[in-house]
């Protein structure tokens, strides 16, 4: 078949997940940086919970994933209650709920990208950058963030490829989208 020859419905099926995996990358972008930050740079009770939770999507059966995220995020779930009632924020059976979906199973390959290219980075540029006056922000935006960027580009791609390719998760959480 033609690439050009795309019915009508097609194009849209193509353009909805092009859109989930694009939201669901850009969303998971901040929330990546920060959790790979505090898994490469902290010494904190937890930190190996806070890995495992982070690479739990990894293991789980993604329809088991999917399932999780009804129970969390539905009408009548914990979060999926308190947002829909504070906020009017839905996730469960829309391409919202998807972009959600996609963002938990992208996210930890997207976190172990950028972790990995983290702790290549040599820490004695960070601590000459904060004798000579610069706060941990400072450091981080002038200094690390900067080195890390083919790390960050590397778990984006990841991401956003893990997200195109996502079917049990966001079957189970969203199955009403055609």
């Amino acid at each position: 078949m033609d690439w050009m020859t795309l019915s009508p419905e097609e194009w849209t099926a193509v353009m909805l997940s092009l859109r989930v995996a694009i939201v669901a990358t850009l969303v998971s972008l901040p929330f990546g940086i920060a959790i790979a930050y505090a898994l490469a740079r902290g010494r904190f009770w937890g930190h190996g919970l806070l890995n495992g939770l982070v690479l739990m999507p990894l293991i789980l059966p993604p329809v088991v994933t999917g399932y999780l995220l009804l129970i969390l995020f539905g009408r009548r779930g914990p979060i999926g209650a308190f947002l829909a009632d504070t906020f009017g924020i839905v996730f469960s059976f829309r391409w919202t709920g998807a972009a959600l979906a996609c963002g938990v199973m992208g996210f930890p390959l997207m976190v172990r990208a950028i972790r990995l290219s983290m702790e290549a980075v040599d820490t004695r540029l960070e601590e000459a950058a904060g004798t000579l006056g610069a706060n941990r922000l400072w450091v981080f935006l002038t200094v690390t963030l900067p080195l890390i960027i083919p790390g960050i580009i590397a778990g984006m791609i990841l991401c956003f490829a893990k997200a195109m390719g996502e079917f049990g998760a966001t079957i189970t959480f969203v199955s009403n989208i055609p």
